[in-house]
């Protein structure tokens, strides 16, 4: 047995070792080459991997990683700036859609029921394969990327009422059962949902701040893992998604200051586990009957595709989207989804479609996967240039690998170049890694050596020299940007000195829990010198004025330290400040002159 999975296993990766490099040098993307790969091992092709359906179910939990890393990164403010787009575009493209296929089916010849299963499933996009599109374009954060997101939360939510309805429609099994069956369906699945937020929100907090006290990072990760399995089980088992289950985990925590560390955690398995989905993907396609038929299923295809993608335009136009946005959505979504597998499976299995329709369909959707990335590569270079754009989306420098910097800066704004100029003074080399790209080529022009990349990125990291440098400058002014920074610079590059900007008195918090050296509160200096100069302004001398600040500094720096040992409680840490406020006055109270210099200040004005 364990002989059998070691074998399998070494089977999946040579495949994708192989091939995915082979289609990504060609400009077709990591996911055809995962498609691509499973076919061939498949029982379709080698047959190296027998058992395509088990490997299948097992690889959703790819889809699961996927969508919990999405809920960490979408706060619960922003999902409600984003209702709009989910419940209107979400609802308006599923109606069009469905309303389109399902007429399609039923003029096919199907049944209205089952013309009607046809044309939702069908009409169900792939998460994994847009969100992957989106991300290795950098497009998750543009408008049509915002969009599709939207549109792919909606449709896994809605894909969960049709699933518990195709039971009811089957021949007279509400006749023979009754409501109560699917009431108690009903009643479990609200429990499981209002359960996991309710349980979430109470424990999720204090179970990673015991985990993070240990000490131990497989412990941290462990964690990690359980809430993510845990939650999706707790769904599966109500009769729910599981990628609907790790979503809600990962919206519950995107407030926490574990997100980032939770985060890293998760990734690899998320990467492997995805590609695992798609090369599964590849295994269950029955290419015999492209063999059989490949007229039927290539024009069954391009039926699908055509179809999906106009009404995905219609809609986005309906909702008022530009023509280059709607046409960009129109591409991505235009293929099948996981989800249809599910639906026609469960729609199969319920008598309401026949098996040989389902396999057809099911290896239709699977075609549809596949070509999506050469679609939306094509609409790339023919379609986007005869639009206006603002620019096109450069690509990260590469730092050169003769640089030995001692210092990295992470951010080149007004507090990084300040410090740039300094250490370019003392001719102490360093290297600077920027995301703003008009503001590099702006800085370039006065010599400095700065490149265009994202400082979270570890291989931009290494190419900038993190393995030889002493130390590492986090002077970017985002606190999620800063935290996902410093949390893989310590997992990968452990001997980096740590200096990092703070934000606020929050940030700082974050930065003194993840014991980074050295911290500067990016306003505090400033505005002590504003308030020592003001003092002098109404006729304190200098050096009381100066004594007042040097009061003040060492106060503050010990508030802060016992709001950190409150850290999360927000009651105890206002608590806090208001007795760190009346110690404050005690100080000054205690020393006369200052106190006597104030009040006879404004008298001598």
């Amino acid at each position: 047995m364990a002989v059998s999975l070691l074998v399998n296993a070494l089977i999946f990766l040579a495949a994708a070792v192989l091939i995915v490099p082979i289609f990504k040098r060609l400009g077709l993307g990591e996911v055809l080459g995962y498609l691509a790969a499973g076919v061939a091992i498949g029982p379709s092709a080698l047959g190296l991997v027998p058992d395509a359906d088990a490997v299948l179910q097992f690889s959703q939990v790819g889809i699961v990683f996927l969508l919990f890393i999405i809920g960490l990164e979408l706060k619960p403010s922003r999902l409600t700036l984003m209702r709009k787009a989910v419940f209107g575009f979400g609802s308006l493209q599923v109606t069009i859609t469905t309303l389109t296929l399902g007429l399609t089916a039923l003029a096919l010849g199907l049944p209205p029921v089952a013309a009607a299963v046809v044309g939702f499933s069908l009409g169900l996009c792939s998460t994994p394969l847009v969100l992957h599109l989106l991300g290795e374009r950098h497009e998750l954060s543009t408008r049509h990327g915002r969009h599709a997101f939207a549109l792919l939360l909606f449709q896994d939510m809605a894909a969960i009422p049709v699933l518990a309805v195709i039971p009811i429609l089957a021949a007279d099994s509400l006749m023979q059962d009754g409501a109560a069956p699917i009431l108690k369906e009903v009643v479990v699945a609200v429990a499981a949902f209002v359960g996991l937020i309710g349980g979430g929100r109470l424990l999720l907090r204090p179970l990673f701040r015991l985990a993070a006290a240990t000490g131990s990072r497989e412990v941290f990760a462990g964690t990690s893992l359980v809430v993510v399995i845990g939650a999706a089980l707790l769904m599966e088992l109500a009769g729910l998604s599981m990628a609907l289950g790790a979503f809600i985990a990962g919206i519950l925590l995107a407030d926490s200051e574990y997100r980032h560390s939770i985060e890293a955690d998760i990734e690899p398995y998320r990467g492997l586990l995805l590609g695992l989905f798609f090369m599964a993907v590849g295994m269950t396609a029955k290419i015999e009957l492209l063999a059989a038929s490949p007229g039927l299923i290539l024009g069954l295809t391009a039926l699908l595709l055509a179809a999906k993608g106009i009404s995905v335009i219609a809609a986005a136009r309906a909702y008022r989207c530009g023509w280059r946005e709607s046409l960009n959505l129109g591409v991505l979504l235009s293929q099948g989804g996981e989800f249809a597998f599910v639906v026609l499976t469960a729609a199969g299995s319920a008598a309401l479609l026949d098996m040989s329709l389902v396999n057809l369909l099911v290896l239709v959707v699977s075609l549809s996967m596949a070509a999506t990335p050469i679609l939306f590569l094509g609409h790339e270079r023919l379609i986007r240039p005869r639009f206006k754009k603002a620019k096109p989306r450069r690509e990260f420098d590469t730092p050169t690998d003769d640089d030995s910097p001692r210092i990295l800066l992470a951010g080149f704004g007004r507090f990084g170049q300040i410090m740039g100029r300094a250490l370019q003074g003392l001719e102490i080399p360093y290297t600077v890694l920027d995301i703003n790209a008009d503001h590099v080529e702006f800085v370039r022009r006065y010599g400095n050596k700065v490149y265009f990349g994202d400082a979270t990125r570890i291989d931009l990291l290494e190419a900038a020299g993190a393995d030889r440098a002493q130390v590492l400058v986090v002077a970017v002014g985002d606190p999620d940007v800063s935290m996902g920074i410093v949390n893989r610079v310590q997992k990968r590059f452990p001997h980096l000195k740590i200096y990092a900007r703070a934000r606020n008195r929050h940030h700082a918090h974050l930065l003194m829990r993840a014991n980074v050296c050295y911290i500067l509160r990016e306003l505090l200096p400033a505005s002590l010198e504003m308030t020592r100069e003001v003092l002098i302004g109404l006729g304190i001398p200098r050096d009381q004025a100066q004594q007042t600040i040097d009061t003040f500094r060492p106060h503050d720096e010990d508030t802060l330290r016992r709001q950190l040992e409150v850290f999360g409680n927000e009651k105890k840490q206002i608590q806090t400040a208001q007795q760190a406020a009346k110690e404050l006055e005690a100080l000054y109270e205690a020393d006369e002159d200052i106190t006597t210099r104030v009040e006879e200040a404004p008298r001598r004005n």
